[in-house]
């Protein structure tokens, strides 16, 4: 008999996100890519109907943000991440920080565009077919602080990405973990 053909083989699989997690993580970045890169050229325009066209596009992607990140939470809060890679304590803590803070703003951001775009006087009409409600009057002077409030928060966003980016590279290259590869694994849990 050989010793060996009777050993079990234990292939430890790394616990990846589920499926859903991934598709969300990945179609939310590219649209809040797409919603920053929009809003960073759209407002240099000169207006036109292309710049009309360019605010509706990212109405529409800020909008669809803010609907995916409440369903994205409530499959977060109903469905629980894998375990942590093993890391130090403090890195543990910054990362379900900076989650959480990236969630926020995800909601945040496009809510406070929605208020401008309503204090302004322009409503939302979502994909062309649906406008939504106004959540408050026409003022302009609310309407100045909300879009500065807006930019600071997409700014805050991009620069809490580049964090998160940043953090997830550090993983993956230099303590080769497993940290990236889980929200690549397209596999079930």
């Amino acid at each position: 008999m050989v010793p060996w053909r009777n050993k079990q083989v234990i292939v430890q699989q790394t616990p990846a996100y589920t499926r859903t997690a991934v598709v969300f993580h990945w179609f939310m970045a590219l649209l809040i890519s797409a919603g920053f890169t929009l809003g960073a050229t759209m407002t240099d325009l000169h207006m036109s109907p292309r710049k009309i066209k360019l605010y509706s596009y990212h109405k529409w992607i800020g909008i669809t943000v803010l609907g995916l990140v409440l369903l994205r939470l409530l499959w977060r809060l109903t469905h629980a991440a894998p375990p942590d890679e093993p890391m130090p304590r403090w890195q543990r803590i910054v990362a379900h920080i900076t989650h959480w803070v990236l969630y926020l703003l995800m909601v945040a951001t496009p809510l406070v565009g929605w208020l401008y775009s309503s204090a302004s006087g322009y409503p939302v009409v979502y994909l062309k077919l649906w406008q939504l409600p106004d959540l408050v009057s026409k003022n302009k002077q609310l309407a100045d602080e909300l879009v500065e409030v807006h930019g600071f928060l997409a700014w805050t966003l991009l620069w809490v990405v580049v964090l998160h980016v940043a953090a997830a590279l550090k993983h993956h290259f230099f303590d080769r973990d497993a940290t990236l590869r889980r929200m690549l694994a397209w596999q079930r849990r």
